[in-house]
């Protein structure tokens, strides 16, 4: 294996060890992984939860997009909601496929037109 090769897979290793952070193995028997939420309490948590189960039933109810008027609070905290998926998003994951881009430029194909 060429020394730039390696080099290449040096680095990595190194960038999947810093990077790869979204996931954590729950354990190695089922290949399960967790993905982490931060919340300050109980109650951010409840909020999470009961506004996730809000965009659930609007997003069922297509004709009616209303929730039922049993539930005393109707409206959506969107915000909280984009919020905790930005908090599951793997931007390090990103970097590392960007780092991995530089490090393998693609190869271009060149159109038929070109070709001919």
């Amino acid at each position: 294996m060429e020394t730039d090769e390696i080099n290449k897979l040096e680095t990595i290793k190194r960038l999947t060890s810093n990077c790869l952070n979204t996931l954590r193995p729950v354990d190695n028997k089922n290949r399960m992984h967790t993905a982490e939420i931060k919340v300050y309490d109980y109650y951010e948590l409840a909020s999470v939860i009961r506004n996730l189960m809000r965009l659930c039933i609007v997003a069922l109810d297509h004709d009616g997009a209303e929730l039922p008027i049993t539930i005393e609070n109707r409206s959506i905290d969107v915000g909280l909601i984009q919020g905790i998926a930005l908090q599951l998003f793997p931007i390090d994951e990103f970097e590392l496929l960007n780092e991995i881009n530089d490090l393998f430029p693609p190869v271009h194909c060149h159109s038929k037109e070109k070709q001919e």
